[in-house]
């Protein structure tokens, strides 16, 4: 009985499944003969034996591992179980999907400004994916020393050189401290690629990088709506006709004499207004008109073309003499 009791078959599959964790391993057990391996969607299975890697599995479903697995196995191609024997290997589980993940600076960034001798202090908030891509580096970096890796490993990873790049590429190429959003695409493609690059080393891809916003002190924020409330008011002139116009749509707001005084203070001056666009339309349309004098006009008095000093208009045919 206890002879039997060691050639139990077991089951390699990744146990107790976390959407957030990007591979865990099955270690330390003896795979005996009849054992199966199950691999399910967004799963990737790597045989490692000794340390090394044996082969990588990607097709989901249910494997007997003598006849399905281990004939795929460099090394243990030629393995045959015995009635007391089996193998010490560890199965690696790789969540292949790709992750996305929010991230924000903990403390502002002191981006150099030339009227600032300390510095613009900035916080910025966005997201980046990333995916594995090299297991071999996934395995000599990581998964050589760990059980199972996260998301959260992942970000501290991210969030440790951010300041860094956030600083290079927002002071690259003297980019306009008071509207970095502008320059949002220019500064997220410039990071991604670097983030990339160092993430690399341990067998993970940068596939996307997205900085959301930028965040200002509370000072520069209100000298900002300062400025962009005084660059709509503009034209003064004609910020004034339309609350002239708008008040007498919907009512001055003020009641009794006063009220009464105001309408007809706007009324009078939208008056005069109108009384100066009538003269000077006039004034044009007689410029225009034939003089009666035996002089061709410059323009047509009936469709406004050019005469050229014609008797007839070229467009109208309207006589001009």
């Amino acid at each position: 009985m206890g002879l039997f009791s060691k050639q139990l078959a077991n089951v390699v599959e990744w146990e107790e499944y976390r959407d957030d964790c990007i591979f865990w391993k099955w270690t330390n057990r003896e795979i005996k003969k009849g054992s199966k391996l199950i691999i399910r969607a967004g799963q990737d299975a790597i045989f490692m034996y000794n340390g090394k890697m044996e082969g990588v599995f990607k097709d989901e479903g249910s494997f007997d591992i003598e006849s399905d697995i281990i004939p795929f196995l460099s090394t243990l191609k030629g393995f045959k179980f015995g009635f007391n024997s089996g193998i010490r290997a560890e199965v690696l589980f790789v969540n292949t999907k790709e992750f996305t993940v929010k991230w924000g600076t903990k403390n502002p960034i002191a981006i150099p400004a030339p009227s600032l001798p300390g510095g613009m202090p900035i916080r910025a908030f966005g997201t980046f994916s990333f995916k594995v891509s090299d297991y071999l580096c996934l395995i000599d970096k990581v998964a050589g020393v760990k059980q199972t890796y996260s998301v959260e490993d992942i970000r501290e990873r991210v969030t440790a050189v951010l300041d860094q790049l956030l600083m290079k590429w927002i002071s690259k190429e003297g980019k306009d401290m008071f509207n970095l959003q502008a320059n949002a695409y220019d500064i997220s493609a410039g990071i991604k690629d670097d983030l990339d690059m160092q993430m690399s080393k341990i067998g993970i891809a940068i596939t996307d990088f997205n900085v959301s916003s930028f965040s200002y002190p509370e000072e520069i924020q209100k000298m900002q709506n300062k400025a962009a409330s005084q660059s709509m008011v503009g034209d003064m002139n004609r910020y004034t006709q339309m609350a002239m116009a708008d008040s007498i749509g919907k009512g001055s707001g003020h009641s009794g004499i006063a009220g009464d005084m105001m309408s007809m203070q706007m009324g009078m001056q939208m008056g005069q207004q109108m009384m100066q666009q009538m003269k000077e339309a006039n004034n044009a349309s007689q410029q225009s008109a034939p003089t009666g004098n035996g002089t061709v006009p410059k323009f047509c008095p009936e469709c406004g073309s050019p005469t050229n000093g014609a008797k007839f208009c070229s467009n109208c045919g309207q006589k001009l003499i």
